[in-house]
């Protein structure tokens, strides 16, 4: 069976679930297994170091899949910014059907996706960015609660108050993000008013996903309470796994420190390590506070049906819970 939505409409995929855009993650083999079980997988753009890399990646995940995926544009102000411009062609020009932005604001890059028919679904984490990304004209958002892992915003307001506000004042779909990892956790969000769960934590632990087997372990033997949430003083603020350098980076910048002064031990090169060394204490990497809801490592396509098994039987039961009318 399967649970339609109007998420699962708009984006044409069996199952209102989604594995979402993380860096050094979302790669051809996880993308494809996701696609393969029914799902929305994303490929992460800027885990490819160029734009020819990625459209390699993408025809790598065609060799393992015939079903829908997306590619993730992180857009993030820089520098020395990425070639957005040639990461945009090679998503257009090898017919990827779904883009998720995030970020700064993707309106200048709707209209050549849109041109070409390529939905765009944009992470947020309020409803007021919620609401202008409705008005510029994305076909979706995702809308990530206080719980998520990576950057929640700085408004600290969790899932169960977030997607309710956000789903009152929008008409495009919304997927939920952060603190999901189950069908319990799905069956809360259709109540909720969104049309699917996004998930990047519960995703890390699948026998798919390309990271070392030590650090999927570290998830399934954490808890809810094993992540840090560094750089609040900068008003940038993350949600990371707890371990001794988000701890030492946080005591670095509440004791009034700078970015330049914790640089060195956040360097995504060392977070790069953590996934393919398996040392849990090689940097910094983002983990959600719904580890305490992960207690195994399943294939990808036994997860899914699982989840939305799940939902279902917690929407069935629930029901029950009604009065037989006359």
């Amino acid at each position: 069976m399967s649970l339609r939505t109007s998420f699962t409409e708009t984006f044409g995929v069996e199952h209102p679930v989604v594995q979402g855009g993380m860096q050094w993650v979302g790669r051809a083999e996880l993308v494809a297994a996701v696609a393969e079980a029914g799902g929305l997988g994303f490929l992460t753009a800027l885990t490819q170091p160029t734009p020819e890399a990625l459209a390699a990646e993408i025809a790598r995940t065609r060799e393992l899949t015939d079903r829908p995926f997306g590619v993730n544009l992180t857009i993030l102000p820089s520098i020395d910014p990425p070639l957005y411009d040639e990461y945009r062609r090679v998503i257009v020009e090898s017919g990827v059907p779904v883009v998720e932005t995030a970020g700064s604001n993707p309106e200048p890059h709707l209209p050549l996706f849109h041109e070409h028919g390529v939905k765009v679904l944009h992470k947020c984490t309020s409803v007021r960015h919620a609401v202008k990304a409705e008005r510029i004209g994305v076909d979706g958002v995702s809308i990530d609660g206080f719980e998520c892992a990576g950057h929640p915003g700085e408004d600290d307001v969790p899932g169960l108050v977030l997607i309710p506000a956000a789903t009152a004042r929008l008409r495009i779909p919304v997927v939920a993000s952060g603190g999901f990892a189950d069908g319990r956790g799905l069956a809360a969000a259709l109540a909720l008013g969104a049309g699917g769960v996004n998930m990047g934590t519960r995703f890390l632990c699948t026998r798919e996903a390309p990271i070392h087997d030590r650090i999927k372990q570290a998830i399934v033997d954490g808890d809810e309470r094993g992540t840090e949430l560094v750089f609040r003083t900068l008003r940038n603020t993350a949600r990371v796994a707890r371990n001794a350098v988000s701890t030492e980076v946080v005591r670095i910048l509440d004791d009034g420190g700078s970015f330049d002064d914790v640089r060195d031990l956040v360097a995504g090169t060392r977070g790069r390590r953590v996934f393919e060394e398996g040392d849990p204490d090689a940097g910094i990497w983002t983990v959600g506070q719904c580890q305490g809801l992960i207690h195994d490592i399943p294939a990808v396509g036994e997860l899914i049906p699982r989840i939305v098994a799940e939902a279902e039987a917690v929407l069935g039961r629930l029901s029950g819970l009604l009065p037989i009318s006359a």
